[in-house]
């Protein structure tokens, strides 16, 4: 914004037509530059802070498996990793796409019920909070999925 934005005396001036389009041309630029994160982005975002607490999940899951004396145990500890190696994959692969967006996720604080974090984006900064009862889920959803997967490779390699 220039100076003269908001000041009426200027509006009564002549000026070049030309000038008026350029100069409505690098507004429109300007503004399409600074656009606010997609739900897509958002997405990954809330993608990329929930993937550290299911690999702690999964983590503790596969050291509690370690210590029992299971007939299957093997087996268990075979799908946990599986689901903890697809994790670390999914991570990698949203922190490089976040990176190419220039996005960058920092941890902010946590309070009672909610967490949040810090989402530096194009010269911008938001404030991205989630509460437990939708880590809960969206956890359980994304675990689910990494199952189901896991699943289907299963049955691949048994035809």
């Amino acid at each position: 914004m220039s100076k003269l934005d908001g000041n009426e005396r200027w509006k009564t001036k002549m000026l070049l037509s030309e000038h008026v389009e350029q100069y409505d041309q690098q507004q429109k630029k300007e503004e399409s530059g600074r656009q606010m994160l997609t739900i897509a982005e958002r997405t990954m975002v809330r993608d990329l802070i929930l993937l550290p607490y299911i690999d702690t999940m999964v983590s503790k899951s596969i050291e509690e498996i370690e210590h029992s004396g299971n007939v299957l145990s093997r087996i268990y500890l075979m799908a946990g990793r599986y689901i903890q190696h697809r994790v670390m994959q999914d991570t990698y692969r949203l922190q490089k796409e976040l990176r190419q967006r220039n996005i960058k996720v920092l941890p902010d604080e946590q309070e009672d019920f909610l967490v949040y974090h810090k989402i530096l984006f194009r010269g911008y900064q938001e404030r991205f909070g989630l509460t437990r009862d939708v880590m809960r889920t969206e956890i359980s959803l994304k675990l689910t999925r990494y199952t189901s997967d896991l699943g289907a490779v299963l049955k691949e390699h048994l035809k």
